[in-house]
């Protein structure tokens, strides 16, 4: 009988201790590895949440194969980072960013919220439309009727840049090499991924995927990244506590609350999922001041700035 799993179990795994986690992890990958007679690869991002899924993979198999998908969308950074590493395979989406913003349309406020907007374009008629943009309907705590404004914006809106630019990509070489990958992605990145998790587990041997870091938490990510002195990229900056923004002294204390110095998460630089929702300077403020030239480029050039300011959002 297939286990089930619980939202109380998933707490108690986060809870524990850095060092058990790392044991569980390795555990997880070692029976990933086995099943599949070491056919499997680490989708490896360059970002910090890889960066340690690599380090402990190679850590008991020195020749696992990466993949990296180089969409034209990652920090200057963590390109650079992600193909200086060792046994890195490099994998291209078959049309640019540029071209799936022409096409299909922007990716905004979230991929439900976009996917949505999308459809209702499409048909307004569909019965789903009241419900989802009438009724006082939400979706991960997303008020749709906030967002029926979008119907009416002056540019596309679309989902889709994520499966075309990078999932795509992924899926062909995983289909061309019959590799099977294991992902750095957390339950506690949202609502999806923890739905994922109770689902499936950190394991799905019938869909070929892991997620043997599905339980561990940011500071876990921060911690490993402090104590073990692995490199990484340069764009997260420093490991420091969080309290006044010092140096950690102390890393014995389970105590110590961590940030970066540079910036908290990578992924697309031009991508505006969710961007409705940080605290200023948001990430293209950011970006104005640490890369100019591609702020540039971002805001007038793929016309980013006119999305931004429909919306509501200042950069």
């Amino acid at each position: 009988m297939k286990h089930k799993h619980t939202k109380q179990e998933l707490t108690m795994l986060q809870s524990l201790p850095l060092e058990v986690k790392i044991k569980k992890t390795e555990l997880r990958i070692r029976e990933f590895y086995d099943y599949f007679g070491g056919d499997v690869c680490i989708s490896f991002s360059g970002g910090k949440d890889s960066t340690v899924l690599l380090d402990i993979a190679r850590s008991i198999y020195p020749n696992i194969t990466a993949v990296f998908a180089d969409t034209g969308l990652e920090y200057p950074e963590i390109k650079k980072f992600a193909t200086s590493q060792k046994n890195v395979t490099i994998v291209r989406p078959e049309i640019s960013f540029k071209e799936v913003l022409e096409q299909y349309g922007y990716p905004v406020v979230s991929k439900h919220i976009s996917r949505r907007v999308a459809d209702y374009r499409k048909n307004p008629d569909a019965k789903w439309v009241k419900k989802a943009f009438e009724d006082r309907y939400t979706f991960n705590s997303y008020n749709m009727r906030k967002w029926k404004f979008l119907k009416d914006a002056p540019f596309l809106i679309s989902d889709k840049c994520c499966d075309i630019i990078k999932k795509n990509p992924l899926k062909q070489f995983e289909k061309g090499t019959g590799l099977k990958p294991i992902i750095a992605t957390m339950a506690s990145e949202g609502v999806l991924r923890e739905s994922a998790w109770l689902k499936i587990g950190c394991n799905s041997f019938s869909n070929g995927k892991s997620n043997p870091m599905s339980f561990w938490l940011e500071q876990d990510i921060l911690r490993y990244l402090k104590i073990s002195g692995i490199p990484y990229s340069t764009i997260y900056g420093d490991i420091v506590n969080d309290i006044g923004n010092q140096m950690m002294l102390d890393l014995d204390s389970d105590n110590q609350i961590l940030s970066t110095t540079g910036v908290k998460r990578t992924g697309c630089m031009f991508c505006m999922f969710g961007v409705q929702l940080e605290k200023e300077p948001n990430r293209f403020q950011k970006m104005r001041v640490t890369h100019p030239q591609l702020y540039e480029y971002c805001i007038n050039k793929l016309g980013c700035g006119i999305v931004l300011d429909y919306i509501g959002v200042k950069h």
